[in-house]
This record gives structure tokens, C-alpha cells and sequence, in this order.
């Protein structure tokens, strides 16, 4: 269905009202004016217990690190890389920058000394905060090719730092700066950050994104909340702070909502970080999702008995959840049956992975199989999926309540999303970026001269304004008889099916339609025990994946996969891999999305295999 989809609860320019003439400094210290002794920020140290510092202990680290910066010649408009985990000094950085007027721009953790190199000549940094001497050392090999970068500040002395390289106790070192002059220095229309796409199908981009579009995007989101209090709100930060969902959810809604952040470092200590914090906001791309799904299906499939007693659960509780949802009331026996399987299975269940208090649990940035939706909502967790990009300072649509499964929900407020006459989704309001850095054709070619992001993906609506995307446009598959195929709704049906962890959907310019599957690391040797298949190392994925029964257990989800699609857009021919796909990796970004040239490139051989069979 053509047509357009409007935020409702406020329009755009209401919202321009709210935040007119703020900046992330001025609305962060108008929070801690207010609330300066509620916690910010906390991590877990090295003896296992919980280190905390309170919202005016980050002002006045903060303060403090931007007259040791200014002393170093940072101002307005300079540009300040940060190369940091998530951890609190990350926040002090980024803020301490933005006191300046400067631009804190991150980048990701994995970044090999030529990606460092051309990120930061691109933005022309003058400083760079590096967490240790590992990523010290990245810059130090290109020190040389980047002439506009003045000073390295080291955090941890993880030993082979050299004597022109700063330490950051020494620059916090420093009286703070004037809380009028942070106030002053930036400006609405100042960068806050540049965010540079990860780069899956050439050079990264730099993505500018003012003030005015971070402090736009935080109010619009607070809007769709259904709460009036959010102070507090325990949220876990684990994602690469490069990337603009972790940048919005945590560290810029944290400064101006006063949430309650606790640092992780690494997102592949997730889980027991969920399981440590009890989140009341939950963000994750779909492979956490995936992930903690697999781990439940993995903990249950060594009892039969269990894994029947909670698929019958699920099932039960599915169609009363999707009346939960719709608003539609439910019946005495359809409450009673709820309260009875919540109590029995699902608030013990929501406990132990860590989900208990989530009142906002969300998914975004790639897609998300339908029937994981269903999952989380029977289980009593209320996922829902928010669409939009970087260029957008994150999201352009969601519905955080009234869900609906395979739809990413209306526009926010404030924004207009339409289709253009080919189906490509548009969208319009304050959280639309200024443009590419240093690249105006890009920029054209994403802006128009209406102010409407294009955002290369197709969708469309349904009669209540929710969106589906139907394609992603950027990276459809055309086949060799002219077919045009979208590769990631595939792989999203694929991944719906636990033994799959990871799926790429092979066939531009190829007779068919093919697939390289990887094997859940987690729910495969589960499954191998339960149905008695041996291995001579237990557990072992490259024997698992070369085993007959598990060959046919993934072609008979590889067939009910294929009955969602056309004959043309069916797999038709796989191979199972065993090595599980890493982040930061040759098949994945930092963000956990398809690198889908690195897999082409480096699984040629194996390609190649499936088409001359």
C-alpha cells in the first residue's frame, strides 16, 4: 500500500519548540542541576563489585577533562577521535568534548591501522583519547599520515606507550572549566558527532549529525513512552559506541534522561551482564536476540520433557499475546491461562536470562525473523522493532507498544515517512541529518531538496500507517534470468529456525538462489546430545556440520524456510559451515551485520562448489 505515515502524538514542530536552543550540554547540565546525587554511570572493576559515579561526578570529571583538552587547542568546531570500550570514561570524553563545542567522533574497537588512518585524515581530528596501548598502537603506525593530529591521550598504561603520548589522569588533572562557557560553546547547529557507517559496501561515509538532531531525536523518542518518569532506567551499554543506537540509547538519552548506564565492555558478556543489571530498557541488534533465544532453546533441549512443556507454553500464550497487544481484551479464561503460564514458566524464565523488569525491549539495525517477535511477547517480554539509520541520528519509525510482528511501526512523532513512486521509504523531520562530510554528490544522493532522506530501502504501509520493509534496496540480488530478491528477508526466515545461527543468501548474477549456513555454536550440540549423535570431541560444530541426521535436520528448515517465498526466491542448494561468524570479523561488522563481500571473497571456494555440483 502507497501513501505516508505521520507521527501522531506531537508534529515537528512542536518538538523544534521543546528543544529550541538546547545542545546535549545544556540539557545534560539542566539533569544534573537537578538530580546531581542519582547514579550515571557504573561498571564492574576488577574485584567483581560495582564501581559507581553520580551525574555531578560526571559533570565535574568532565569539566575538568575539557580544560585539559583546551589546553591541548581543542575548541569549537575541532574534531576529537575517541577509541574506547564501553566504559565510563567514554561518556566523560564525549561530553567533556561537546563543553568545548568540539565534535567527539568514535571508532570502532576493530579498526586496523589503515581504517584509523583514513577515518581520522577524513575528519581531520587534532586529538585522539585511546583506551590503551593496543589501540595506542594502531594510530602509532600511521602517526605519520596524520598531520593534523597533534596529541594521543592514553587512559590505561597497559605498558609500550611512548613519551609523546598523554596521559589522560594528567589531563583530568585541571581545574574545571566554567560552567558558562560549557553551556555557550556549542551551539544547536554545531556537529555533536560525525558517525561513520560501517562500511559493508565501500568507504565509510561520515554521517553529520547537530545538536539540534540529537536533542530532536531524544525528545521524539521520550514522547513515544508511556511513562512520565524515566529517570533512572537501568539500561545496559555494550554496543560499539561508532555506531548510532548505542551513541542514542545509552550515552545521549542517558545524559539527558538521566538514566542509570552500566558499562560492559565486550558484547559478548551480554548475557551476564543481563542477568547482573535486570534492565528495565533492553536494546540489541537481532543477533542478541537470536543469541539469548538460542541459549534458553540450548539450556532445554537437554530435557525433552522441559523443551515440550515450554514449546506448549509458547504456543499457548502466543494468540492471548497478540491480543495483549492489539489492545484487544481478553477473556476470563484467556487472563486466567496468561497469569497461570506467566507464574508457572515465563516470569521464572524472564528471571534467570535477566529480563524480568524490561519495560522497553527493542530490536534494530538489521532484520529480525517474525516469529522471535512472537516468542519474546508469549514469554512476557515486550520486544518491539524500531527502523532508521544513521542518517536519521537513529530511528525513523516504532512502536514500542502496540506491536505489530514484521511491521517496524508507524513514524515517529515529529516525522513523515512516504513512498516513493518505486517504493523506496522517505523520511522528513529533526532527526534528518545535515549530510555526508566532506562528500556533497553522496549527500544529494541520500538529500533532496525537499529535506527527504532517502533511504534506499522499499516497504510499504498497512491501513494504520505501520511499515514494512519489503526489500533492502542497497543490497538486492539479481539473479541470472533478471530476478530481483531480497537476500535478507531469506536469511531472516532462515535464522527463525534455532539450529541456524547465521545464514548469507548467495545468488547475484547465479542461476539460483543458494546459502552458506552456520551452525549455532550453542543450540547444534544441544540438539546433536539429544538426538545421540556422537562426535570424537564433543560438541565439535566442524563434525557436527559434516554429520548426515544434522544435514538433514537444517534441509528440512531450510524447506519450511522456502515455503514462505516464491519458487524463484527459494534456496535451492547450501552448505553448512561450522566456524561460528565473530563480530568485528571478515563476515560481520562490529554491529553484527553481513559483510557481504568479505563472505564472498572468503568462502569463493566453497561458493563456487554449490554451483558446479
Amino acid at each position: 500500500m502507497k501513501g505516508s505515515a505521520v507521527g501522531t502524538q506531537a508534529t515537528k514542530e512542536d518538538i523544534d519548540r521543546m528543544v529550541a536552543g538546547e545542545t546535549v550540554p545544556t540539557l545534560f547540565l539542566k539533569l544534573v542541576d537537578t538530580f546531581p546525587n542519582d547514579v550515571a554511570l557504573r561498571w564492574r572493576q576488577p574485584d567483581d563489585s560495582w564501581g559507581t559515579i553520580t551525574f555531578a561526578q560526571y559533570k565535574e570529571q568532565a569539566l575538568r577533562l575539557a580544560t585539559g583538552l583546551r589546553e591541548l587547542g581543542v575548541g569549537p568546531g575541532d574534531r576529537v577521535v575517541l577509541m574506547i570500550r564501553n566504559r565510563p570514561e567514554f561518556h566523560v570524553a564525549d561530553m567533556a568534548a561537546l563543553f568545548l563545542g568540539a565534535t567527539p567522533i568514535s571508532v570502532y574497537n576493530s579498526s586496523s591501522p589503515e581504517q584509523v588512518q583514513y577515518l581520522v585524515s577524513h575528519c581531520e581530528a587534532t586529538v585522539a583519547i585511546v583506551e590503551d596501548s593496543g589501540f595506542l598502537e594502531r594510530f602509532v603506525k600511521v602517526r605519520s599520515e596524520l598531520p593534523a593530529l597533534r596529541h594521543i591521550a592514553v587512559i590505561e598504561d597497559a605498558g609500550g606507550v611512548g613519551d609523546d603520548v598523554l596521559w589522560w589522569s594528567d589531563l583530568l588533572d585541571r581545574d574545571p572549566l566554567d560552567e558558562d562557557q560549557a553551556r555557550s560553546n556549542a551551539t544547536p547547529e554545531g556537529l555533536a558527532t560525525v558517525i561513520y557507517t560501517s562500511g559493508t559496501t565501500g568507504p565509510p561515509k561520515g554521517v553529520m549529525l547537530t545538536h539540534y538532531n540529537v536533542a530532536w531525536t531524544a525528545q521524539s523518542l521520550r514522547l513515544c513512552y508511556d511513562k512520565e518518569d524515566i529517570r533512572g532506567l537501568r539500561v545496559v551499554s555494550y554496543l560499539p559506541m561508532a555506531h548510532i543506537a548505542e551513541r542514542m540509547t545509552s550515552h545521549y538519552q542517558g545524559a539527558v534522561f538521566g538514566y542509570e548506564i552500566t558499562t560492559c565492555p565486550e558484547a559478548s558478556m551480554i548475557g551476564a551482564y543481563l542477568r547482573d543489571v535486570h534492565p528495565q530498557i533492553a536494546f540489541g541488534v537481532p543477533r542478541i536476540w537470536e543469541k539469548v533465544h538460542a541459549g534458553v532453546m540450548a539450556a532445554v533441549s537437554s530435557d525433552a520433557d522441559r523443551k515440550q512443556k515450554l514449546d506448549d507454553a509458547v504456543a499457548a500464550a502466543m494468540p492471548i499475546a497478540r491480543k495483549r497487544t492489539a489492545g484487544e481484551p481478553l477473556t476470563d479464561e484467556e487472563q486466567q491461562t496468561w497469569d497461570f503460564l506467566d507464574s508457572v514458566a515465563f516470569a521464572p524464565l524472564r528471571e534467570m536470562i535477566g529480563l524480568d523488569a524490561v519495560e522497553l525491549a527493542i530490536t534494530g539495525a538489521a532484520p529480525i525473523p517474525v516469529e522471535l517477535i512472537d516468542w519474546y511477547r508469549a514469554i512476557g517480554v515486550p520486544l518491539s522493532e524500531i527502523y532508521g539509520m544513521s542518517e536519521n541520528s537513529g530511528p525513523l519509525t516504532w512502536a514500542p507498544y502496540r506491536v505489530k510482528a514484521g511491521y517496524v511501526g508507524p513514524a515517529l512523532p515529529g516525522v513523515t515517512v512516504k513512498l516513493a513512486e518505486d517504493g523506496e521509504v522517505l523520511g522528513r523531520g529533526g532527526n534528518i541529518f545535515t549530510g555526508y562530510l566532506k562528500d556533497p554528490d553522496k549527500t544529494a544522493e541520500a538529500l533532496d531538496d525537499e529535506g527527504w532522506l532517502h533511504t534506499g530501502d522499499i516497504g510499504e504501509f498497512d491501513a494504520e500507517g505501520y511499515l514494512k520493509i519489503v526489500d533492502r534496496k542497497k543490497e538486492l540480488i539479481i539473479t541470472a534470468g533478471g530476478k530481483n530478491i531480497s537476500p535478507a528477508n531469506i536469511e531472516a526466515a532462515l535464522k527463525s529456525f534455532p539450529l541456524i545461527g547465521q545464514a548469507a543468501v548467495i545468488g547475484d548474477r547465479r542461476p539460483f538462489i543458494s546459502a552458506l549456513i552456520v551452525l549455532d555454536p550453542e543450540v547444534a550440540p544441544a540438539w546433536a546430545k539429544q538426538q545421540g549423535i556422537e562426535t570424537a570431541t564433543p560438541g565439535d560444530l566442524t563434525e557436527l556440520a559434516e554429520h548426515p541426521d544434522m544435514h538433514a535436520e537444517v534441509e528440512r528448515s531450510v524447506n519450511e524456510a522456502n515455503l514462505r517465498f516464491s519458487n524463484v526466491e527459494r534456496v535451492k542448494k547450501f552448505t553448512i559451515l561450522a566456524e561460528e561468524w565473530q563480530p568485528d570479523s571478515e563476515e560481520l561488522t562490529p554491529t553484527m551485520k553481513l559483510k557481504r563481500r568479505g563472505i564472498n571473497a572468503k568462502y569463493a571456494a566453497e561458493i563456487e562448489a554449490i554451483y558446479s555440483k
